[in-house]
Order: C-alpha cells, then structure tokens, then sequence
C-alpha cells in the first residue's frame, strides 16, 4: 500500500500544531478583555488581567519551590477565588491538581495525599485542622500552604503553614507557563468516591479538559460574558471543567463559600446570573427557601443538574420561579458531564405528565463525546432501541478518564472491548435517548427477578407528601432480597406506611412494592448524591 501522498512533507511544526490546553482559554480572555470581571467572591471584585497574573504568579512560586512535572499539588478548599486559581496556577507549571472533597474524614484524605504522592497541599484556614489531623496519617511531607480567606468567618488555628497571597506575591506574573509537552499529559487527578474499596484517582489530560470545557459552553447556550454562580463544589470533577470553560466565553464566577438559600437568592438578583449547576437537593433548597428570602429575577436562569430526575412538582416549581432546569449525567471518568436531555421544541407543546417522562431521561451524548451507547456487559452488542431491554451504559472518546492512576487492573478493566464501562445500567428509547435504570450495584435481585429501585422511587415520587425518596436492598430469607424504601417527607406532610404501600400497589407490580418503608433522614455526599451504600447497610440492620 502506498504512502498517504498528504503526509509526505506536510509535518507538524510549532506554526501548524500546539498541544491542546484549556490554560489558553485565559490567557486570551486576559488579552482580549482585560477589564472584564473575572471573579466576584463577597467584596471582591478581580478582572480577567488580575486572575490571570495571579494564576501565573501561583505557577511561578510553586516552580520556584522545585514543583514542576508530574507532580501532585493538592487543594482542599470551597468554592473561592484561590480554587479557580489553583486550576490555572498548578498546571502552568506542569503539575497535576488534585482537588479534595471537603466533607472526606481525615482518613481519606491521608489515604488520596499518599496515594497521588502530594508535595503541596494548599488549604483554606476553615479546614486546616482537618488537613493537620490527616497529615498525621500520611506518609508524605508535602508544603502546607494556608488560605486565609477574609469572607471566612470562623475559628482559625495557629500552624507553620505558609500564607497563599505571601506565597504567590514571590511569584513572577509575568511568568512564562509550562505548555504541556503533550496534550494527553495529565491535568487533574481526582478521586472516586471508594465506597467499595480504596477510593481510585481518575486521571485527566489537557486535551480532555480542554473539549469537555467547550463542550459545556455549547451544551449549556452559554453566551459571552455569561454570570455562573458556584453552587456546584469545584472538587467535585473539577467543577464539571466550568473553571475553564467560563474563561472560554469571558464569563464571571461568582463564588459561594457556603450552599446557603439566602445567598444564592442574593447572588441570582444582584450579580445577574445565567447559570447554574447542582443537584436536586440544591434546588428544594431554593424553592423551600421563605417567601421574603426569594428574590424576584428579571432574567430566566439556566440550571444544569445530575443525580437522580427531579420530581415533576420541583421541576413545575423552578419553571415558575423563573428557571430552565436541563439533566445532565456523567461520571468523574468523564470529566463530568458528558451526556445531556438536549430538549426538542417540539416537547413543550406536550401535556406536562409527558414532559415530565421526557425530563427523566439522561439523553443523549456531548458534543465532544465521541462513543455513547447501551451494550449487553457480556456480548458489547448494543441493546434493542426498545425502552424496555437493560444494559451497561458504556463510553467511549476524548472525555474519557486517562485511567485510574497507579491501578493498572483497575483500568484495564474498566476499559475492556475498548470501551468505558460506566457500571451504569440504562435502556435505550426508539429515538435514541438513554435512561438510566439502576447502577449495576443497585439492582434488587428479588426471587430471580430484576428490580430497578429507580423504578420504585419514580412511584414514590409521585407521591405528593415525599420530598426525597432512595430504594435499596434488604435481605430476605424466601426471596434472597426485596425492596427497602427510606423516605423524607415534604415540609408539612404526614402519611403512614400503609398508605405508603397501598401507593406502591396501585403502581408496580406486586413483587416490586417494599417490603418496609423508613421516614428517615437520607444521607447524602458533599455534592447531594444519596449515599445508598450507607442505606443498604440500615436495610440489613432492619430485616
């Protein structure tokens, strides 16, 4: 076979290739709007000239420290100025950040600061005493360095720690940053939630970062110089990559230290957002929030969420309070979101019920996801586009993970038949659209018979006095396992199992009714996913 006649003499040069990096997206911004603000955080006010000087400063003072290459600088810290310059400052100096969940127990952490080999942790003063308590379990002495922010108004404690805005003003902003060698270089490791094990690290690269960024501002219709408020933590897949991608659009962080009602209200009236994401629990908390702390809002808002579907009444309650609520689905092996409920026109002119069920659906792939399909876990042969047949959502693409660092098994596994197994069990409907049914964890196996617990909390759902609602396993001797549903109830409701039951019985199948019901408070992670793991070990103690 001959030689392709257009690649004779046509080679890659610094003029016609540079490794992709969402790091450029705010050095034009930087350039182009130089006064545009940037960052809104309490009082201050920083433009794009300032966030990147500084962003740049960071990178400086940590190469001059010896951090350069492959290393890991670690970042405990909330939604705050210093964590968007953590995403910039880190990799401009060719290392790798690693984001920590702020609600993780000092174990944990001490198991992610070894595990990533950390030689820098950077950490806001409100949990230095839980970064010191982990630091005594670690293996590794990395430079503690602290944040002290002045909208922070709790307790501080007295450490060695060196002082960020100290440790940066040594930096050059003139610094000239690292370009990754290679646009499949890492940018960012972050760690899965471990409830099965040892949490494992998903590595992501520059390339990745960089086209799931842009996916989210053509995903989302973000405009230029878009307003997003940060309900959504930054360590959590590092913010969805929305810290890089506002710097593609010119747009404004506007920071949240703490999920509060009352701010974000303030935030949505007075800072004009557009944009916002989190999961459901973020938005009962709006719309629970007292009349006089709602704001009236003269624009429509977009609200991007994951987890689990909303319920009908909280979707039709955020559309009158002035929101577009889109669903998104994803993992941390995808950078995020990578899926998304692209609505059709046409459904708005449907009955509400039937909205609803569309609303429900996961949808279909981002823009620069490559591979999205629902395949038979044994066979990799796609399911019937049928609604009904069940199979393991699988990814494949530019925003898929590098893999799990320091796990080759891990990795090896996860991407077998040259795809990404989400763990994830979905159908497929006849126009293409995804649903998920179940992770392949929470599948009730009841007397041989499969039961999607998404299918008996959907039932519950719709009952009106249930605000949040989780189905989980529980033991049985004569079925091997049947449904448990734990419910909170709606402020002001009152219902009774029997009546719970009865709900159930007029909905599913009588082998899919629970077998007990739980009004309980449901736990949840720092980002308002259900912690199941945690419910089904209730479940046991309840047989």
């Amino acid at each position: 076979m001959s030689a392709n006649p257009y690649n004779t003499d046509l080679d890659r040069t610094p003029a016609n290739y540079q490794p992709l990096t969402p790091l450029m997206f705010l050095e034009r911004a930087a350039t182009v709007f130089p006064e545009h603000t940037a960052i809104i955080h309490g009082p201050l006010r920083r433009s794009y000239a300032a966030f990147y000087a500084r962003a740049r400063q960071l990178g400086s003072a940590l190469s001059h420290r010896g951090i350069t290459r492959g290393d890991t600088v670690s970042a405990l810290l909330p939604n705050t100025s210093a964590m968007l310059e953590c995403h910039y400052g880190v990799p401009m100096c060719g290392a790798v950040l690693h984001s920590i969940n702020t609600r993780l127990d000092a174990a944990i952490i001490a198991f992610q600061l070894d595990h990533a080999m950390s030689k820098v942790v950077i950490v806001d003063s409100e949990f230095m005493p839980l970064m010191q308590e982990a630091l005594a379990l670690c293996s590794v002495q990395p430079l503690l360095i602290e944040v002290d922010d002045p909208v922070y108004e709790g307790a501080r404690i007295k450490t060695e720690a060196v002082d960020y805005d100290s440790f940066i003003a040594d930096g050059d902003a003139e610094f000239a940053w690292l370009m990754p060698e290679d646009e499949w270089d890492a940018i960012s490791i972050n760690y899965t939630s471990g409830t099965t094990g040892d949490p494992k690290g998903v590595v992501s690269h520059h390339r990745g970062a960089y086209l799931l960024a842009q996916g989210n501002a053509l995903t989302t219709t973000m405009g230029k110089h878009a307003v997003y408020l940060w309900t959504l933590p930054m360590f959590h897949c590092n913010g969805w990559c929305f810290p890089w991608t506002l710097s593609a659009i010119i747009g404004t962080h506007v920071c949240l230290r703490q999920v509060r009602a009352d701010q974000i209200w303030n935030a949505l009236a007075d800072e004009g957002v557009t944009h916002l994401c989190g999961a459901p629990i973020v938005m009962s908390l709006m719309i629970s929030a007292p009349a006089d702390v709602q704001r009236p809002l003269d624009q429509t808002v977009q609200f991007f969420t994951a987890a689990a579907p909303p319920p009908e009444k909280l979707l039709a309650d955020m559309k009158t309070a002035g929101f577009e609520v889109t669903h998104l689905y994803g993992l941390t092996e995808t950078y995020g979101p990578a899926v998304v409920n692209d609505w059709h026109q046409s459904w708005s002119e449907l009955p509400h019920d039937e909205q609803s069920r569309l609303k429900s659906r996961q949808g279909v792939r981002y823009l620069p996801l490559e591979g999205l399909n629902v395949l038979d876990p044994e066979t990799l042969e796609p399911v019937p586009h049928d609604g009904e047949t069940m199979g393991e959502v699988m990814f494949r693409g530019n925003v898929v993970m590098k893999g799990y660092f320091r796990n080759p098994d891990a990795t090896r596994k996860a991407f077998e038949g040259g795809w990404f197994h989400s763990g994830d069990l979905g159908v497929v409907h006849p126009d293409g659209y995804i649903q998920l049914k179940d992770r392949s964890k929470d599948v009730i196996i009841s007397g041989g018979e499969n039961i999607s617990s998404i299918e008996v909390e959907e039932a519950l759902y719709r009952h009106p006095a249930i605000a949040v609602t989780a189905v989980v396993a529980m033991p049985d001797e004569k079925w091997g396992e049947t449904p448990c549903a734990f419910i909170e109830l709606a402020e002001g409701a009152e219902i009774d199992t029997d009546a719970l039951r009865q709900w159930c019985r007029d909905q599913l199948a009588p082998y899919k009714v629970p077998r007990k019901f739980v009004l309980t408070e449901i736990p949840r992670t720092s980002t308002g996913k259900i912690q199941k793991f945690a419910l089904r070990e209730q479940a046991k103690s309840l047989c």
